[in-house]
């Protein structure tokens, strides 16, 4: 417990709140429901705005009224443990605070009016109905992707990739009996087939004719900031659609093409090939955007940010069940457990809750910063700090003059005129660098007509003077 002092000039914010004593009942319901809602917290009655101490002492029917607010005014009731700490008040007589310690719940909470609020910063935000519902999708109190989609029907799914699906995972019973049978991916309610959100994402013919931005877009951006209107810098934009496997496979294969290599001469004299980002981490960004996102929110999409300097993945929703910023290493929750395990299945994870563990770790050990992550209002942003070790090479600019390039353009010519017939494997052991940067550098060559080849797996290369 923290001292008299502490709890005078703690500034008030996410899970800390001070209030005069004689606060009403109802008031203190909604800092109570707030934080129930949110992250939890403490309350501190006995000490006004100003940081002196009024205490509690003298209005013992109040004080237990408060008391009695977890369970009168709190639907359900919040899990509150109470404590009262001596002290001296601000008139220098003995005197007491009472402290109240509200705990994270996973239900969502409301006063008895049926008005829900969540903590923000210092203050209780109410919540809207979409917001409320949205809260209780993120809590895993109920699962969005298991809600009927409207007006869909077994005709909207590809019962041919259920059927591969089916095989992948050993199921040996027809596509239609594992949708009806498992995961409840289809129910009958009223005599009538009811087709599941995680059934239309997954196995969906069309999966964006029900959810329109259930896609991932990528954009390049030229600098290392988002400009609007006439100073736009947008110089590559791209859209993946389809179902969740496909726009995935899509989506990391094409920025795969998109993240630059850095090549620079390492202390052995042979030049080290890096990129700007360990390709586990900035992978991991893109699945976890997927398999995490909060598909009830219809008006936005998953979007990956590439800027000169830093990757951005945003992803709407906010942080779901009790998984925070200050736990994400440790704290593992699905919000869309169906979506996750065939994620798992696809092998895009590998073992529930390691995947951002390992992306500290993998950031730590080759030397590049710590992941950021920001959450807004239903909005997690996760970024990457680019490597700035070294000299560029960019994999859609091959041939961009510079003397790292140079160098390697003639190490090749003078390891082709000594052995024509080397392989582009070959070659890029002899040079210490990929072996896509070698493919880019012999394309480039070439192009500008340096250099043939003649034949193919058994060919050689020909030096043109």
């Amino acid at each position: 417990m923290k001292t008299i002092e502490e709890y005078r000039t703690m500034p008030e914010g996410q899970t800390f709140d001070r209030k005069s004593a004689r606060i009403e009942p109802k008031a203190l319901a909604v800092i109570m429901v707030a934080m129930a809602n949110a992250d939890g917290g403490t309350i501190v009655l006995g000490i006004e705005d100003d940081g002196s101490v009024s205490g509690i002492d003298g209005i013992e029917k109040h004080i237990n009224d408060l008391l009695r607010v977890p369970f009168d005014y709190c639907v359900p009731s919040v899990n509150v443990r109470p404590e009262r700490l001596a002290c001296k008040d601000s008139a220098g007589n003995d005197n007491h605070i009472l402290i109240l310690e509200v705990e994270q719940s996973s239900a969502m909470h409301a006063t008895t009016a049926d008005e829900a609020y969540y903590r923000v910063g210092d203050k209780s935000k109410r919540l809207s109905f979409d917001d409320r519902m949205q809260i209780m999708l993120a809590k895993g109190v109920q699962y969005y992707e298991d809600y009927p989609v409207a007006r869909a029907t077994v005709e909207d799914l590809d019962l041919d990739f259920v059927s591969s699906y089916c095989k992948r995972i050993g199921y040996k019973k027809d596509a239609l009996t594992f949708l009806r049978t498992n995961g409840d991916y289809i129910l009958t309610k009223d005599g009538k087939e009811q087709i599941s959100g995680a059934a239309i994402l997954l196995f969906g013919k069309d999966p964006q004719r029900f959810f329109q931005r259930a896609h991932i877009r990528f954009i390049r951006y030229e600098g290392t900031v988002e400009k609007v209107g006439r100073e736009m810098n947008v110089i590559k934009d791209v859209t993946f659609k389809g179902r969740i496997l496909d726009m995935t496979q899509s989506a990391i294969a094409f920025v795969k093409t998109q993240i630059k290599e850095r090549t620079y001469l390492g202390q052995d004299a042979r030049f080290v090939t890096e990129p700007e980002y360990p390709e586990f981490c900035w992978t991991e960004l893109i699945v976890n955007a997927v398999a995490h996102r909060d598909y009830s929110i219809l008006g936005t999409d998953i979007q990956i940010k590439l800027f000169d300097d830093h990757y951005t993945v945003e992803s709407p929703g906010i942080l779901p069940g009790r998984v925070r910023l200050n736990n994400m290493r440790t704290t593992h929750f699905s919000r869309n457990p169906k979506i996750a395990a065939f994620m798992k299945e696809y092998e895009f994870i590998r073992e529930f809750g390691e995947g951002v563990d390992r992306m500290y770790r993998e950031l730590e050990e080759g030397g590049w910063p710590n992941p950021v992550f920001k959450q807004d209002d239903f909005m997690l942003r996760a970024s990457l700090v680019a490597n700035q070790s070294g000299s560029e090479t960019s994999p859609d600019v091959p041939n961009d003059p510079n003397p790292i390039q140079m160098h390697l353009t003639g190490q090749i010519l003078s390891i082709i005129e000594s052995n024509p017939s080397i392989s582009r494997r070959e070659l890029a052991e002899r040079l210490g660098i990929s072996e896509r940067r070698t493919r880019d550098i012999l394309k480039e060559m070439q192009d500008t007509g340096r250099l043939k080849r003649v034949g193919s797996t058994r060919g050689i290369w020909i030096i043109v003077k």
